[in-house]
């Protein structure tokens, strides 16, 4: 018997992934053992606070009890459960992980390389939930969707919003700047376009794709996004070069009254500037879905603005990211057991 060890959490919960195994796999020489962390019922931690762990990032479990669960597991299936170098020595069966998340960011690559283990991950797993809620978000803002709800959760009735010096703007007779042109970034653009809105994307590594240039969108320099645009959406990985890109300067660079969206990443803004720039009367607004430090510090100045509307980093949460992220994983291992190569190493 081959064992496979799951460890899914309230999001991605354990039996998604034993129904996905088994439809792909098949019962016959399989054993499947499942486990379910707290998450996100409790929060992540990261391997900075943890002695161990040094390195990983956005992880749940503690190491202990994952190495006694795993045991002589030949794959280890997960979403959140830390692997460091030290687990895997103790871990000598394990051949495989494969992990229910865009990047491999609980396990330690390096040992994991030198070790001979496969690793891999599910990109794009959550694109189209991102790519629905990036609309929701720029519609929640335009469309003064968020003011009038709570104007009406406290008993004040806003006839105003329908002043013409202070309601909304239709997406059709404005410009909207994609930040990142991925697997999200395209996605959006998609979504956008039967809106009528201009579109802008920057993104230096990425070209548009010919339906999207046919169909009039422009990619232009960040600069150049930043000062055209009536909606700045942003769609790029944290990297070195990305981390507080949208810093004081660039958020001068926008244009008065602008709104800016970020359902990537936290660290990609200076969220100190944005709070300068908003409190400034500078931008007329910002929808946050993601934080440097999560969760969000309940005194932190940002939660206070009322020209700022805020979510918990839920954009990628749907049922259908669990369906497709648990496909994508049980067709890993079923490559894996078979002797193919994988789709999505890490």
């Amino acid at each position: 018997m081959r064992e496979i060890a799951i460890i899914g959490d309230h999001f991605m919960r354990p039996d998604a992934f034993a129904t996905a195994l088994r439809a792909a796999c098949g019962d016959d020489g399989l054993t499947l053992r499942c486990h379910t962390l707290p998450w996100p019922d409790e929060p992540m931690e990261h391997g900075y606070a943890s002695p161990g762990l040094e390195g990983l990032k956005e992880y749940q479990g503690d190491p202990e009890a994952i190495i006694a669960f795993v045991g002589q597991a030949e794959v280890l299936v997960t979403h959140l459960a830390p692997v460091s170098a030290g687990m895997l020595a103790r871990l000598p069966d394990l051949r495989m992980i494969a992990v229910s998340r865009g990047g491999a960011v609980n396990i330690d690559m390096a040992a994991a390389r030198a070790r001979g283990v496969r690793v891999v991950n599910t990109p794009g797993r959550n694109a189209g939930a991102v790519a629905e809620f990036t609309i929701g978000a720029i519609l929640a803002e335009t469309r003064l969707i968020r003011q009038g709800h709570e104007a009406l959760r406290n008993g004040v009735w806003r006839g105003d919003l329908y002043r013409a010096d202070r309601t909304g703007r239709e997406l059709s007779e404005m410009t909207v700047g994609v930040v990142g042109y991925g697997r999200i970034g395209s996605r959006v653009v998609r979504l956008l376009k039967p809106f009528g809105c201009r579109i802008l994307v920057a993104d230096p590594y990425v070209q548009l794709a010919a339906a999207d240039h046919h169909d009039g969108v422009e990619q232009v320099s960040l600069d150049s996004l930043l000062r055209q645009s009536d909606v700045v959406t942003l769609h790029a990985r944290v990297t070195a070069e990305t981390t507080g890109f949208i810093g004081a300067s660039q958020l001068a660079a926008m244009k008065p009254g602008a709104l800016l969206v970020n359902t990537a990443r936290g660290p990609l803004v200076d969220y100190d500037a944005l709070y300068e720039a908003l409190v400034a009367g500078r931008l007329g607004g910002a929808m946050l879905e993601t934080f440097a430090i999560e969760p969000a510090p309940p005194d932190w100045p940002l939660l206070r603005l009322p020209n700022v509307t805020l979510t918990p980093h839920i954009a990628g949460a749907s049922v259908k990211t669990i369906t497709i992220a648990a496909d994508a994983i049980a067709e890993e291992v079923r490559r894996y057991l078979a002797g193919e190569p994988p789709l999505n190493p890490c």
